[in-house]
């Protein structure tokens, strides 16, 4: 028997989900939801756990990471208890849980904690500067260096433990026998939806939904391209112009679809854009800075005007440095790799050798 926790309705207020008390569990948010299974009253379900404070049974449950936030249930909610946010809350509440650090709880709880950390950063790059430490040249290869080793050691030290207790919540509590072949063959299922997001096409057949879908797909290309193109294939150094063409159009297709991103939150016209956790702005912030200052970065190369302008590559590094370290492992980045996995883990859940168990 799941243990209940009293505090929980605190809990949730802190990461965002306020209304979540006007719901009399009707169901309407169910039976709009067109994710929602025979078998599985989402999100009708979890948010009966969340009013009486089930912290275990929702730390085992993958189902908060298969909505997408369409808005519908929202907007269908006889109570207005905004059924779509809840979920959003629960799945704040859900990355404190798998975070074995324990900063996302921080930083998703607190405005203030996380403008103390974005400044304490820019305060170290500054007074590193400052201090004339490195010449200009060794800022960039360094910075180079800096991607690189922030990369492996943001995957090794935090995201990879993270994934392993999600893996403890959600698949090994359940006692379902550790079958390698099918952990094996449901990477494929990993990949698809790590790359893909196509389950967010069955939310609805609306050409906003679509045209959302395919924004996030030629974000998440632009992205991981562009990391690979600036990382590995060293962008700010090559002379090659096919890699120097590459770059230039990945980061563009970054900050331009990031733009329409904040253009569409700043307007509101739809659920998905109505109700925003600060973590959400600075998640489509920071992408859009990187995107607008990689390339700018780039360009000012090109035309032999870095040198006297080193406050762009400065100001650069530091949305840099700021997204590695504090964004991707504790923030709102995370979203992008615990829905894989969710996707991933409920593949195996589900498969025939585990069902006969």
């Amino acid at each position: 028997m799941s243990k209940v926790n009293p505090y929980f309705a605190k809990e949730m207020k802190k990461l965002g989900g306020t209304e979540f008390n006007a719901c009399f569990n009707c169901g309407t948010c169910t039976a709009t939801c067109t994710l929602a299974e025979k078998d599985n009253a989402f999100p009708r379900k979890l948010i009966r756990y969340s009013i009486l404070g089930l912290e275990d049974d929702i730390k085992s449950s993958i189902e908060p990471w298969l909505c997408y936030y369409c808005g519908d249930c929202s907007d269908s909610c006889p109570r207005q208890a905004d059924p779509g946010n809840i979920v959003m809350a629960v799945r704040r509440f859900l990355i404190t849980s798998y975070d074995w650090t324990r900063i996302s709880g921080l930083l998703f709880r607190s405005l203030a904690a996380y403008i103390v950390a974005f400044s304490l950063l820019l305060l170290g790059i500054i007074g590193a500067y400052t201090a004339d430490i490195f010449t200009k040249e060794e800022w960039v290869h360094y910075g180079h260096y800096f991607e690189m080793i922030a990369i492996g050691s943001v995957f090794l030290v935090i995201l990879l433990p993270n994934i392993i207790r999600m893996w403890y919540f959600t698949v090994a509590r359940k006692k379902v026998k550790f079958n390698i072949k099918v952990y094996f063959r449901e990477l494929k299922t990993l990949f698809i939806h790590m790359f893909s997001q196509k389950r967010a096409l069955e939310c609805d057949d609306s050409k906003e939904n679509r045209t959302w879908w395919l924004e996030h797909l030629l974000l998440v290309i632009g992205y991981l391209s562009l990391l690979f193109t600036t990382v590995f294939l060293n962008w700010f150094a090559t002379g090659s112009i096919f890699i120097i063409v590459m770059g230039y159009i990945f980061s563009a297709m970054i900050f331009v679809v990031t733009f329409d991103f904040m253009m569409k939150k700043f307007r509101k016209k739809t659920q998905r854009s109505t109700t925003l956790h600060y973590s959400d702005w600075f998640f489509i912030i920071w992408l859009f800075l990187m995107g607008v200052s990689a390339f700018a970065v780039r360009l000012f190369i090109d035309l032999d005007l870095l040198q006297n302008n080193f406050w762009l590559y400065l100001f650069h590094l530091t949305v840099l440095v700021q997204w590695a370290l504090i964004i991707v492992p504790f923030g709102k980045w995370t979203h992008f790799l615990y829905r894989s996995f969710a996707m991933y883990f409920s593949a195996i859940l589900e498969a025939p050798e585990n069902a006969r168990k």
